[in-house]
C-alpha cells in the first residue's frame, strides 16, 4: 500500500521545509544560540507546514546531540519521531477541535507537571488551538505562563486571531504564509522525477493554482493525478478533465473574440463551455484569472522572471499578443465586469444565461462607466490606426507629384474652398439639404486649381506607386475606406485644435453621400458643436484623403 505524498514527503528538518525561511531562520538560531523559550505560536493557512515545523522542532529541542536545528536522525529520540517512526511519550500532540474543553486542559495540566519519561523535554503540540474553549485557556493560563523547565508548549493554528490573549502574549508568535507558485512549482517537478512519473510542463501551472499555496493540498491534487495516469504520465487533458478546470484553448478564444469585438465568436465559445460539460461559474472565474494575468502581463513584461506568472512559454506567447490587442483599460473594465457577474453568480439556477449576459456587457463598451468606455474606445482606434498605417503611409506620396507646388490652402471663413463647410456645417453658398444639393462639379473638387495642371504626370505616377485615394472617383472611397483612416484623421486633428479633436472623437462615420461625409453623435449637442467649427476637420481629411468634402453631423 503506498503512502500519500504529502505524508512521504514530510520535511524532517528545517532545511526541507519550503516557503518558510522566515520562520525556519529565526527558530534555527535561537536553537543553536539556545535562547529557547517554553511556548511558541505557529499561525498561518492550512497546508503551509505549521505542524510539521512543531514535531521538526520537538525533534531538535529532544536530540541527542541537541538542542540543535539539524537533528541527527540517528538517536532514538529522532527515530521515534520520524515521519514512520512510533511516537514519543514525551512528544503529546493534541488536538483541539476534540479535545478543547475545560476538563481536557485540567488534565493537560495535571499531567504536565510529571517530568519527561526519556527525554530532555516533555513537549505538548496542541493542533487546532483556536478550538480550545475560553475556559479551557483560562486553566492553562497558569501552567503556560510559568511552565516547569522541562515542559514546551507549541501552539498551530489557522485562526491566531481566537486565541485568547493572555495565551498570546505568553509566546513567540511565527506567522507561516502560503507558498509562492515560483517555489512550489520547483519542488513538484523535483518530487515527480524522484517518483519517476511523466507529467507534462502544463500541468504543473494547474497543480499549483489548484492547491492555491497549500504545499499539502498541492501534493493531494498530484497525488490524484499520478494515481489516475496511463502510460504517458499525466497529460494536461487528462488534469484538465479531473480537475475540473477550463481548457486554455476556450479561455484564448475568449480573450480573442474580445480583443477583436466579435460578438460571433464570443458566444459560440459560451456555446462550446457548455457542450463540454464546463461549469459556466469555474469558466468565469478562470477568465477572470487570465484577465488578471493579462494585466500584470501588460504592466511587467517580465513578470515571468519576477514570478507574478506561471505558465508554458507556447501559452505566454498567446497571453503577450492578447494583452497588446486588448489594452490596459479595457482589461481593467472586462475584469470588473467578470468579477461583478461572479458575484451574481452565487446561487443562481440558470449560469450559462448569466454567462452569456456577462459576454454581452464585455462586448458594448458603452453600457457601462462612461470614462472607461471612452478609454476603451480610444485603445480601439488606436489599434485600428497601427493596422492601417503601413498601407495608408504611401498614400500622400502619390497625391501630388514632386515638381508640383503646393496646393493653395484657404485662409480663412472669407475664402473657403469648393465643397468645403462652412462654420455652421453646410455648404457655403447656404443651407442645403444633402441629398437635394446639385452635384458640384468633379475637377474643383477632385484637385485645387494648382495642382490641375500636371495631370498627365500621374498615370506615370501609378507605374510605380499606389494609385493615390481620391475623394471624387467613383467607387474608389466609401464609408468603410474612411474608418480605416479615421484614427489617421483624428490624430491630424488633434494637431489643429484639440476642442475638435475631442469632439471627433465621439463622432461614428455613418455614410459618404457624394461630396459630403455623414457623421453621428450621441446627443444634438455633440454634433452642433462640430458643425460650429468644422474647418479643422475637413482640412484634416484634406491632408489625409486629399481631397474637400462637405461634413454633415447629425
Amino acid at each position: 500500500m503506498s503512502l500519500a505524498l504529502y505524508r512521504k514527503y514530510r520535511p524532517q528538518t528545517f532545511g526541507e521545509v519550503i516557503g518558510q525561511e522566515h520562520v525556519t531562520g529565526p527558530l534555527s538560531q535561537a536553537l543553536r544560540s539556545g535562547r529557547l523559550h517554553h511556548a511558541y505560536l505557529f499561525s498561518g493557512p492550512r497546508g503551509c507546514g505549521k505542524t510539521s515545523s512543531a514535531r521538526i522542532l520537538a525533534r531538535s529541542l529532544n536530540c541527542a546531540e541537541g538542542p540543535t536545528p539539524e537533528p541527527c536522525g540517528a538517536c532514538g529520540s529522532c527515530q521515534a519521531l520520524a515521519t514512520d517512526g512510533p511516537g514519543s511519550i514525551d512528544v503529546i500532540e493534541i488536538d483541539a477541535a476534540s479535545h478543547g474543553g475545560v476538563d481536557d486542559a485540567r488534565e493537560l495540566r495535571e499531567r504536565a507537571f510529571f517530568a519527561p519519561a526519556t527525554s530532555r523535554y516533555k513537549i505538548y503540540v496542541i493542533d487546532e488551538a483556536h478550538m480550545v474553549s475560553s475556559a479551557g485557556f483560562n486553566a492553562l493560563l497558569k501552567l503556560v505562563e510559568e511552565p516547569p523547565e522541562y515542559v514546551k508548549f507549541i501552539f498551530a493554528t489557522t485562526e491566531p486571531e481566537k486565541v485568547l490573549g493572555t495565551i498570546k502574549s505568553r509566546t513567540h508568535h511565527y506567522p507561516f504564509r502560503l507558498i509562492p507558485p515560483g517555489v512550489l512549482r520547483p519542488y513538484l517537478e523535483k518530487l515527480c522525477a524522484s517518483e519517476g512519473v511523466a507529467v507534462e510542463q502544463a500541468v504543473f501551472p494547474l497543480v499549483v493554482r489548484a492547491g492555491g499555496g497549500s504545499a499539502r493540498d498541492s501534493l493531494s491534487v498530484l497525488d490524484q493525478l499520478i494515481a489516475g495516469a496511463g502510460p504517458a504520465g499525466v497529460t494536461y487533458a487528462g488534469a484538465v478533465s479531473l480537475l475540473g478546470v477550463t481548457d486554455a484553448a476556450l479561455i484564448d478564444e475568449m480573450c480573442d473574440a474580445l480583443a477583436a469585438s466579435d460578438g460571433a465568436a464570443a458566444y459560440a465559445t459560451v456555446d462550446r463551455v457548455v457542450e463540454a460539460g464546463h461549469d459556466p461559474r469555474r469558466f468565469a472565474s478562470d477568465l477572470l484569472e487570465r484577465l488578471r494575468d493579462l494585466i500584470i502581463l501588460r504592466q511587467v513584461p517580465d513578470a515571468v522572471a519576477k514570478g507574478l506568472l506561471d505558465a508554458p512559454s507556447d501559452q505566454l506567447e498567446r497571453m503577450s499578443v492578447q494583452a497588446q490587442q486588448m489594452g490596459q483599460a479595457t482589461l481593467s473594465r472586462c475584469a470588473d465586469i467578470v468579477h461583478n457577474g461572479l458575484v451574481e453568480m452565487r446561487g443562481t439556477t440558470s449560469p450559462r444565461l448569466l454567462l452569456e449576459l456577462i459576454a454581452a456587457r464585455l462586448l458594448l463598451p458603452a453600457a457601462d462607466d462612461a470614462n472607461n468606455a471612452l478609454l476603451q474606445r480610444l485603445e480601439r482606434m488606436e489599434r485600428r490606426l497601427t493596422l492601417t498605417a503601413g498601407e495608408n503611409h504611401e498614400v500622400p506620396a502619390a497625391t501630388v507629384p514632386a515638381p508640383a507646388e503646393p496646393p493653395a490652402r484657404p485662409a480663412g471663413p472669407e475664402a473657403p474652398a469648393p465643397g468645403s463647410a462652412s462654420p455652421t456645417g453646410t455648404p457655403a453658398g447656404g443651407p442645403v439639404d444633402a441629398e437635394q444639393a446639385p452635384p458640384s462639379p468633379p475637377a474643383p473638387a477632385m484637385e485645387p486649381a494648382p495642382v490641375a495642371a500636371p495631370t498627365s504626370a500621374l498615370p506615370a505616377a501609378s507605374d510605380t506607386t499606389p494609385a493615390p485615394v481620391r475623394a471624387g472617383a467613383p467607387g474608389v472611397l466609401d464609408a468603410a475606406a474612411v474608418r480605416r483612416v479615421w484614427g489617421e484623421i483624428l490624430t491630424m486633428v488633434g494637431t489643429k485644435s484639440k476642442k475638435v479633436a475631442a469632439v471627433a472623437r465621439e463622432a461614428t462615420v455613418r455614410d459618404l453621400d457624394g461630396e459630403t461625409l455623414i457623421l453621428t453623435f450621441k446627443t444634438g449637442a455633440l454634433a452642433a458643436l462640430l458643425s460650429s467649427s468644422p474647418g479643422p476637420l475637413a482640412d484634416a481629411i484634406y491632408e489625409v484623403l486629399g481631397g474637400r468634402w462637405q461634413i454633415s453631423c447629425e
